[in-house]
C-alpha cells in the first residue's frame, strides 16, 4: 500500500484456526441428582450461571402453566418480596432471569465472582420457596396475554406456529405459543402446585463458568441447593420422541391482503452426536447458513426478492430439523419458490467450489470460538451440550471433524437432509394469490390462521 486514494491493498491470508483449548472443569452429580458443571475462566472477575430444569417428564408440563411459572419465579418468596430480591442482586453485581419451553426451564444469572454464594443461595431459595404473589401474578398474566396475542398478529408467528404444527401435529413440539385463555385462567395456588410437582432437581444441570476454581464452585452448588429434594417415586425426564416429519401438500395460510409471502421449509435432521452432523452442518453454511450462501447471492443479491433469506438445523431433545425461511413481495412468490427449489437440488449433485468448502469451514470453526470466549458464551454452550450429555471435549472435536470434511461428504449430507421432496412446506400469504401460483408448482392445502 503506497497511501494513494484507491490503491489497491493486499488482503492477507487468513490464518488457520487454532485448536480450542479446553478450560479445567469439575462436573458432578449431587446426592439430590442434580449434575453440576464448573469451569475456570478467569481474566474477569465474575461468574455465569445456567441451570437447566427438565418439566417434561413423558408428556409435556401444561405450556400456559410453566410460562407463568417462570415468569413469576422471582416475584417473591415467604422472606423476600420482588424488590428485595432486585436490591441483593444490585448488591452483587448480580442479575437473574426464569423463561420456560417445551422441555425445560431455565435460570440464567450472573454475580461477581466473591458473591457467588449469595447467588446460589437465592437461586436455590427461588425454586423451593417462591411465593407467586397473587398482585405479581395478575399482572404479569395480562402482560403475557398481550404479549401472546401480539405476537399472533404477526405473519413471522403466524407462519412458523403453522410450520411446527404441520411437522408434529399433536406433540408438545407442535403447540407453539401458550393458549392465552389458558393464561388468563392461571392463579397463584396452580403455580405454587406447579413448582411442587416440576421443578425438581434429578435430571438437572447446573453450569457455573468463570473466576472461581471448579471444585469450589461445585461445593458452594451442594450447600446452597442441599434443600432441593426430589420425591422418591418420579419420572425421568424427556418427551417421548414425535412422529416422523412427513412431506404433504403444500400449506398456503391465508392471510387476505397480504403483500409478502412467508416462505418456511422445514425437514428431519440429525443431532449434533450424529455422525452425519459435521457435514451437514458445513453443507447447510454453503446453501444458506450465513450472508455469502448460495440462497443469498441468488434470491437477495441477483433477484432482490428478499431482505433476507436463511436455513439452519434446529435441534429439539428428541428432534432435529433443517430449516429455511425468507419473505418475499407477494408478486415474487412464484419465483423465489423456483430458486430455493434449484439451489437446494443443486446441493444435491454438486459440485461445491472449494473456496466454498474453505469459508464455510472456516466460519464454523471461528464462530464456535467467537461463542466461547466470554464467561457467558461458554456458560451457555456447556449447558446446551449437558442438555443432550455431550462432553466438553465436543468443543476441540467439532472443528476438527469438520476440517476433514471433503467435498463429496457435504454432498451426501445434502442429498440425506436437503431433497425438496421431503421438505414441509409453509406459505403465509394472501391466498388468492398464493394458492394458484404454488398450485402451479406443488398439491396445495389452504388453511386459515390458529
Amino acid at each position: 500500500m503506497n497511501g494513494r486514494a484507491g490503491a489497491l491493498v493486499e488482503i492477507p491470508a487468513v490464518a488457520s484456526p487454532r485448536p480450542v483449548k479446553l478450560p479445567s472443569v469439575a462436573d458432578e452429580v449431587l446426592a439430590n441428582g442434580l449434575r453440576v458443571i464448573a469451569a475456570r475462566r478467569s481474566g474477569v472477575p465474575r461468574v455465569e450461571a445456567r441451570l437447566l430444569i427438565p418439566t417434561a417428564r413423558g408428556t409435556a408440563a401444561p405450556s400456559a402453566r410453566m410460562s407463568m411459572l417462570a415468569r413469576t419465579l422471582l416475584a417473591g418468596t415467604s422472606s423476600r418480596s420482588a424488590t428485595d430480591i432486585a436490591e441483593l442482586l444490585q448488591s452483587i453485581g448480580g442479575n437473574l432471569d426464569a423463561h420456560s419451553d417445551d422441555e425445560d426451564v431455565v435460570v440464567t444469572g450472573s454475580a461477581l465472582s466473591p458473591s457467588l454464594p449469595v447467588l446460589l443461595d437465592l437461586m436455590a431459595e427461588v425454586l423451593v420457596d417462591s411465593s407467586h404473589p397473587a398482585d405479581e401474578v395478575t399482572l404479569e398474566r395480562e402482560r403475557m396475554v398481550q404479549d401472546i396475542t401480539l405476537a399472533r398478529s404477526q405473519p413471522e408467528t403466524v407462519a412458523r406456529e403453522a410450520l411446527l404444527r404441520r411437522m408434529f401435529g399433536r406433540h408438545p413440539y407442535g403447540r407453539g405459543l401458550p393458549d392465552p385463555g389458558e393464561v388468563a385462567k392461571v392463579r397463584p395456588p396452580a403455580l405454587l402446585a406447579a413448582r411442587e410437582k416440576w421443578l425438581l432437581p434429578a435430571g438437572a444441570v447446573l453450569v457455573l463458568v468463570g473466576d472461581v476454581r471448579p471444585e469450589r464452585a461445585v461445593a458452594l452448588a451442594a450447600d446452597a441447593f442441599s434443600g432441593w429434594t426430589t420425591p422418591s417415586a418420579v419420572d425421568p425426564p424427556g418427551l417421548a420422541a414425535p412422529g416422523p416429519i412427513r412431506p404433504g401438500p403444500m400449506v398456503v395460510v391465508d392471510r387476505r391482503g397480504a403483500v409478502q409471502t412467508n416462505i418456511r421449509m422445514a425437514g428431519p435432521a440429525v443431532d449434533r452426536k450424529h455422525p452425519d452432523y459435521p457435514a451437514l452442518a458445513l453443507a447447510n453454511l454453503v446453501v444458506g447458513g450465513y450472508f455469502i450462501s448460495r440462497l443469498s447471492d441468488n434470491i437477495r443479491e441477483r433477484r432482490g426478492f428478499t431482505y433476507g433469506v436463511s436455513t439452519g438445523v434446529q435441534h429439539l431433545r428428541q428432534q432435529s430439523f433443517f430449516s429455511l425461511q425468507t419473505d418475499v413481495g407477494t408478486e415474487h412468490t412464484g419465483p423465489a419458490l423456483v430458486e430455493i427449489r434449484y439451489e437446494l437440488e443443486r446441493m444435491l449433485v454438486g459440485p461445491i467450489s472449494e473456496a466454498e468448502m474453505a469459508s464455510a469451514k472456516r466460519y464454523l470453526s471461528g464462530t464456535l470460538a467467537m461463542a466461547i470466549q466470554t464467561q457467558s458464551g461458554l456458560a451457555s454452550y456447556l449447558a446446551t451440550l449437558a442438555a443432550v450429555d455431550l462432553p466438553i471435549s465436543y468443543l476441540r472435536d467439532f472443528p476438527a471433524a469438520v476440517a476433514a470434511i471433503t467435498e463429496a461428504e457435504a454432498i451426501d449430507a445434502s442429498r440425506r437432509y436437503f431433497r425438496p421432496s421431503q421438505l414441509v412446506s409453509v406459505l403465509v400469504g394472501d391466498a388468492t394469490t398464493v394458492a394458484p401460483i404454488a398450485g402451479a408448482l406443488a398439491e396445495v392445502e389452504v388453511a386459515q390462521p390458529a
